[in-house]
């Protein structure tokens, strides 16, 4: 018989299945964090079953013979190409020739579009319904099909890219700019006029806030189109970066090489777009997030 431990007169007899329970209770326990841990393990990676499979099967259909690996190498040549070309140091200088470019169009529709957006949307709306049909007109212009203009207005060189890449991202950013400051409740922007906010201020309180979240969305837009853009940029005389890698491996016909290079768009594609959604959610700390339990 055991006995709890304290004073002799309070003594109380514990049983034996008492004893027994209470390890029972903290294996337990540990086996709910284990199977918590899982399970936030599982969530984490569930948007990327769907890839994993993918990759699964495409590695294992063309050393079947499922699919010609002639047209469709397995992703084990792909990154061996990958690994190849990073040893030579040809691999870095695709990328940051590529990334260099993306950033100076970006920056620059950015730069203008915004302001421009909000000139439009909120201060002059008449002159932005004036001009919304011939907006709308010139964003449904591909750069593709101004590919000869770009050539002729500006030759063979870095202006040419870097034309056909403001061109594909300033329309997403620009008219998401002039949705998102014609969004603003307009009862805001009364209120702080009755106060007697200025233009300033009335920009900086109240729709430069009210417009933040359509703006991220429109340089996310804008982001995905320069990525998609940059093959065609870079088939403009370039010798340098990932598109001119697309283009020189598909004339070489190296396939591997090709693949590579379009991989390698999508990622950076992917991952400036998961940078520009958690620089928002560090700036736009109000919005709500709508759960469905």
């Amino acid at each position: 018989m055991l006995y709890d431990r304290g004073s002799a007169l309070t003594t109380k007899p514990v049983g034996v299945a008492e004893t027994l329970a209470i390890p029972a209770v903290t294996l337990s326990s540990a086996k709910q964090r284990r199977v918590m841990g899982l399970a936030g393990i599982h969530d984490r990676l569930l948007d990327w079953y769907g890839l994993i499979l993918l990759v699964i099967l495409w590695e294992v259909g063309p050393r079947n013979g499922w699919i010609d690996s002639q047209f469709f190498p397995p992703p084990s040549l792909i990154i061996a190409e990958g690994v190849k070309l990073a040893e030579k140091g040809e691999l870095l200088i695709q990328i940051t020739s590529s990334l260099r470019r993306t950033f100076q169009g970006l920056l620059a529709a950015t730069v203008v579009g915004i302001p421009l957006g909000f000139a439009l949307g909120g201060w002059f709306p008449r002159l932005t319904n004036f001009l919304r049909p011939l907006l709308r007109l010139l964003g449904q212009i591909n750069a593709f099909s101004l590919f000869p203009l770009f050539v002729l207005f500006f030759g063979i060189g870095e202006l040419a890219k870097f034309a056909i890449i403001f061109w594909s991202t300033i329309w997403p950013i620009l008219f998401t700019t002039i949705a998102g400051v014609q969004g603003v409740d307009p009862l805001y922007v009364k209120v702080a006029r009755s106060m007697g906010s200025g233009r300033l201020t009335l920009f900086a309180r109240v729709l430069f806030p009210g417009a933040l979240l359509s703006i991220f969305t429109g340089i996310r837009l804008g982001t995905t189109t320069s990525f998609l853009m940059l093959i065609a940029a870079e088939m403009i005389g370039a010798s340098e970066g990932l598109g001119w890698l697309v283009h020189n491996s598909s004339m070489n016909y190296v396939i591997p090489r090709l693949y590579l290079a379009a991989a390698l768009i999508a990622f950076l594609g992917m991952g400036m777009n998961s940078v520009i959604i958690i620089l928002e959610k560090r700036v736009i700390r109000w919005k709500e997030v709508a759960e469905v339990n």
